[in-house]
């Protein structure tokens, strides 16, 4: 569906779900169904996730601030006021851009959320119209997941035309209350769909289980066997399944995947926002997939995380860049940057921040890099993989880890996952391995930092990263939202 990007509708279809697009273009649509469509007007709220991987913070929040990834200054490279270091020491403050940005671009898809769902509502009881608030709800219930997983207590706010000027915070355990309740009493209203760029069952099942899953965090009350039920409920559906190769979810064109169940729709030219590769190659990296583009030299994964691969770990191969680099055509690779040694990437980095007293090859070259997502002969500074928000690898390792809290055993589900990575099963799955099979599986997905709260280790001391205090578990309000009102601080 990619291919036919330049249309509006066809965007705005790629979101919600249409899949007959064969009258659907602009210039041929009756005016009068302009206003009874919901589909062509959801648009808006889907287009707040365009940056989630990109400038939008959410993914750099994520990731940068867990054990797997690190964001290195390289002499003068990547330093940028110290906004990657501060991520990964868990010493931000809320000037921090990555804080900002997400907070603008959750409470703008809440915002388009709540425009769209009043829209709608002089028009309900129409079976499309319901399916459209509920769908509408489902969305807004996201991006408020995503508030009081990040921020914690947050306003609530459920109405565009009489939001209030000066909300106040309302209570973090309340707002999961109110959107699980809102989740639970819509999904009857929607049927179905195949489309994974939409907000159907398959997302907000996946969505209910992440809120069930986390909420003692959330709440302070465990919900263990209402995420497992939430889990159970999309392995019923019977539409989702494993692929046979661990890399299928994130090739170009990552539409054949057949257990992504909801993604971020990404296109090198016409919806762009996936360029993850340009922040992990190395410059010279362009000669070995003939990029029509110079990377950027700068994100690498963390020797831990990359030595808790074992060898015969298809995912290891498969998810990163080590040792010799070579062109396109197989001949060996070097950086005359750092005094034309040869460009082998190492998994060991020497420090956080390495200046002129390391050595060119140090700076230029230290760290693994990543390729989890395909860079495909050609590419461009975006690709077009879609970056898979909820997907099915991801539900049986939360419904084996909610089983064994429950006392049973999940030793099937993570089996599931570790078979179909090459590994031997293993027998009396602990708590301890869930975490370090969910960090192998869900690597460079944005799930880290959750997991590692959730287990009670984000906290804890790491490569280059002291131990950290519990405040950290949530990101401050940005200073410049609290200036505009002053009930946020």
């Amino acid at each position: 569906m990619k291919k036919i990007f330049f249309s509006l509708t066809i965007i705005a279809s790629l979101f919600i779900g249409c899949t007959d697009l064969e009258d659907d273009v602009i210039d041929r649509i009756p005016e009068d169904q302009y206003t009874i469509d919901p589909v062509l007007q959801m648009t808006p709220i889907y287009e707040q996730m365009r940056e989630f991987v990109d400038g939008g913070g959410w993914w750099f929040a994520q990731e940068l601030t867990s054990d797997e990834m690190v964001g290195p200054t390289r002499a003068s490279d990547w330093d940028d006021g110290g906004k990657w270091r501060v991520l990964h020491t868990h010493t931000w403050d809320n000037n921090t851009e990555a804080i900002n940005n997400m907070w603008s671009r959750f409470n703008n898809g809440i915002g388009q959320a709540n425009k769209f769902i009043e829209a709608q509502l002089p028009l309900a009881g129409d079976s499309v119209i319901d399916a459209g608030i509920a769908k509408g709800k489902f969305l807004r219930a996201y991006y408020y997941y995503l508030l009081i997983d990040n921020y914690g207590d947050v306003p609530y706010i459920t109405s565009f035309l009489n939001a209030p000027t000066l909300p106040v915070k309302a209570q973090r355990a309340a707002i999961w209350d109110s959107i699980v309740t809102d989740l639970e009493a819509n999904i009857p209203l929607v049927q179905s769909s195949q489309s994974k760029t939409a907000a159907g069952l398959g997302m907000a099942y996946s969505l209910l289980a992440k809120l069930y899953l986390n909420a003692e965090v959330y709440t302070g009350t465990p919900q263990w066997e209402k995420a497992e039920q939430a889990c159970d409920a999309i392995i019923a559906m019977g539409q989702y399944s494993l692929d046979a190769d661990p890399l299928t979810p994130f090739v170009t064109n990552n539409e054949i995947s057949g257990e992504n169940i909801w993604v971020i729709p990404f296109h090198e030219d016409t919806y762009q926002g996936n360029n993850l590769h340009m922040r992990t190659l190395h410059y010279n990296s362009n000669q070995t997939y003939d990029m029509t583009v110079g990377p950027w030299n700068g994100f690498a994964v963390t020797e831990d995380h990359y030595n808790s691969y074992s060898d015969d770990d298809l995912r290891k191969a498969g998810y990163f860049l080590v040792g010799q680099q070579y062109t396109s055509g197989g001949d060996a690779l070097s950086d005359a940057g750092a005094g034309g040694v040869p460009l082998v990437f190492t998994p060991e980095i020497p420090a956080l921040l390495m200046d002129a007293s390391y050595s060119p090859a140090q700076i230029r070259l230290s760290g693994v890099r990543v390729s989890k997502f395909e860079i495909k002969i050609g590419s461009k500074d975006n690709l077009s993989n879609d970056f898979p928000i909820f997907r099915y690898a991801d539900i049986l390792l939360m419904k084996a880890e909610a089983m064994i809290r429950l006392g049973k055993n999940g030793d099937e589900f993570v089996n599931m996952v570790r078979d179909r990575a090459g590994l031997d099963p293993i027998s009396g799955t602990t708590l301890d391995q869930i975490l370090e099979e969910r960090g192998r599986e869900m690597f460079w997905e944005g799930h880290r930092r959750q997991d590692l709260i959730r287990f009670g280790k984000f906290n804890n001391a790491w490569w280059e990263k002291p131990a950290s205090t519990p405040d950290r578990k949530t990101f401050p309000i940005p200073q410049w939202a609290i200036d505009a009102n002053p009930n946020l601080g």
